[in-house]
């Protein structure tokens, strides 16, 4: 047994990739798969920011005083292209300048469709794995969130920035998507202040996750309406625990909601 308050899983890219839960104890996930598990919630939600007690998270772990004043739920977070920490701006412009203002990476990452995002070049490939890709290449390196936001925008004509998470869980993959070529395909189609950004690192990361079989259709829980889950863990992917049957619980939706796994 062990109990906390729950953060995302952290992850290693491995064949298949390797999950771990930090709570008391440091948890490998993977050795759950194939097995029953039973997450039970105290009914206690602590803020991930200040630690306090709140009634309902806001923004994956938040109270509602660190939601609006947190450099950590800045509405850049989602909008990169309204990121002004390359101007000494935000809400914390310390935080800003060692978060925001440095190199970020916009790639292009496979599943049910193309999909365009922003990550700090730390966080390859972590934010890769947390979203289910099944494959992921880098499009351009900048040197700021506000620049690789400029880029998105621009390339959300092209592709979605938003991933199907049913789909996605389903293991529902487009086979013929090549990603590589679709990066070069915007060559002749983008600015050239766009273009000068674009990474002549073509490798394509392929992910496999733990899964011993996907659902055919999937099923949502959560702690608020059912404090108790247990089943038969049938795999991890993005930040969802598997169950059979295709319930799916999302462990990054529920940040700093305290619990028990057996």
């Amino acid at each position: 047994m062990a109990e906390g308050n729950l953060r995302k899983m952290k992850t290693t890219l491995d064949d298949p990739i390797q999950y771990h839960l930090s709570l008391s104890e440091e948890l490998c996930m993977n050795d759950f798969v194939g097995k029953e598990i039973t997450l039970t919630w105290s009914g206690r939600i602590n803020c991930t920011n200040c630690g306090k007690v709140t009634k309902k998270s806001f923004g994956q772990g938040f109270c509602y005083p660190c939601f609006i004043s947190s450099p950590n739920a800045a509405e850049c977070i989602l909008r990169p292209e309204l990121c002004r920490a390359h101007l000494g701006e935000g809400r914390d412009p310390e935080w800003e300048e060692k978060h925001h203002n440095q190199p970020h990476v916009v790639y292009l990452a496979a599943s049910s469709a193309v999909k365009v995002g922003v990550t700090r070049a730390e966080q390859v490939p972590t934010r890769w794995i947390d979203q289910g890709a099944t494959a992921a290449i880098r499009l351009a390196e900048v040197p700021n969130r506000y620049e690789a936001g400029r880029i998105e925008v621009s390339l959300k004509e092209f592709f979605t920035d938003k991933t199907s998470w049913q789909r996605m869980l389903k293991n529902e993959i487009d086979e013929s998507i090549d990603l590589e070529e679709e990066k070069w395909s915007l060559e002749d189609q983008l600015p050239q202040d766009i273009i000068s950004y674009f990474s002549e690192n073509d490798e394509i990361i392929e992910l496999n996750y733990p899964v011993i079989e996907f659902p055919e259709k999937v099923k949502s829980v959560g702690f608020d309406k059912v404090p108790t889950i247990q089943g038969k863990l049938m795999g991890i992917k993005g930040q969802y625990l598997i169950f059979e049957g295709g319930l799916v619980l999302n462990i990054r939706k529920h940040t700093g909601y305290y619990v028990e796994i057996n």
